[in-house]
């Protein structure tokens, strides 16, 4: 891995609920190299989104950043940031793309009006100077200049997705956080829209946390992948070994659940039972009830994140001997 752009440091985050307090990411760690693509795979509910929006600072109650470090390059602890600081940093050096584009864009103001609030918000350009930046952000993603004046509702799911990636690039940020960025599109617009991050990715030079739980897609975008589950992460690895050779009964579960696109046919495996109850987390493993492989030491022996061998992590107590 290159120098780190990000580094996590046991990250936790905490729901309070009437029902209880509820956990859902615990101590996670992990760093994302300046111009790496870092993936974040797992079932719903497992704390990927949680991760992301810690990153940006974006939680609000009843969420609660409850301990770890997030150390940006140059830039030290985010979360010690103040709002004036913090609002600096978003989409200046970090910016996201959000999990539904026709959300994330405000569906009564036209195109202009929304880039032109990020750039002018962020430097000291004129309108007239704005509004030329924004033309040059739409032909980066392939959309026409002259459709500055439209509104969300006027443009295709694809190129709504493409909107919003130009607005997360409008400043130049070092790091793009992109929150399943083709979900609900068909396979070609997944397709050309990958493309099109990986090629802006390679001539700007930014960082990707990009999340999704759609592994075999992951794989071939990221450069390593992190496995959550159930608000931890359990296994990292470069991309194609994690396929391979997981570390993670979870990992080769997820990795199962998908049909190959080449060979003979095979059942899908997929992994049996429910994600845990986070407001009833076992003693030892939190796979365990889900693991055909479970044994003694899984039901009484907490799980921590270790190196195996030099780029390869794992917190499965079959591999940490």
């Amino acid at each position: 891995m290159t120098t780190p752009q990000i580094s996590i440091r046991n990250l936790c985050v905490d729901y309070i609920t009437d029902a209880g307090d509820v956990r859902a990411v615990n101590n996670v760690s992990f760093d994302i190299g300046k111009g790496e693509v870092f993936g974040l795979a797992g079932e719903s509910g497992c704390g990927k989104s949680t991760v992301a929006f810690s990153l940006m600072r974006l939680h609000k109650p009843p969420a609660f950043i409850t301990g770890g470090e997030i150390l940006f390059d140059g830039h030290g602890d985010i979360l010690k940031f103040n709002d004036q600081k913090l609002s600096s940093f978003r989409w200046s050096e970090m910016s996201m793309v959000f999990q539904s584009a026709m959300n994330a864009l405000n569906p009564v103001l036209t195109l202009e009006e929304q880039f032109c609030d990020v750039i002018m918000h962020h430097t000291n350009l004129t309108r007239e100077q704005a509004v030329r930046r924004a033309q040059g952000l739409l032909e980066i993603v392939d959309i026409h200049p002259d459709r500055l004046q439209d509104y969300p509702h006027q443009f295709s799911g694809g190129m709504r997705q493409r909107l919003v990636i130009a607005i997360a690039l409008a400043l130049n940020p070092k790091l793009i956080i992109m929150d399943e960025p083709t979900t609900a599109l068909d396979v070609v617009v997944q397709r050309e829209i990958l493309q099109k991050i990986y090629a802006l990715k390679e001539e700007f030079g930014f960082a990707i946390l990009f999340i999704t739980h759609d592994l075999s897609l992951m794989v071939e975008f990221s450069d390593r992948i992190g496995i959550m589950y159930s608000g931890e992460l359990v296994e990292v690895a470069p991309s194609k070994q994690i396929l391979e050779t997981p570390y993670h009964p979870y990992t080769e579960g997820l990795s199962s659940s998908f049909p190959p696109l080449t060979g003979p046919k095979t059942r899908l495996k997929g992994i049996p039972g429910n994600p845990l109850n986070l407001l009833d987390v076992p003693q030892g493993c939190r796979f365990q009830a889900r693991c055909s492989k479970a044994h003694n030491a899984c039901f009484s022996q907490s799980t921590q994140l270790r190196q195996l061998e030099p780029g390869r992590l794992s917190n499965c107590h079959l591999y940490n001997k």
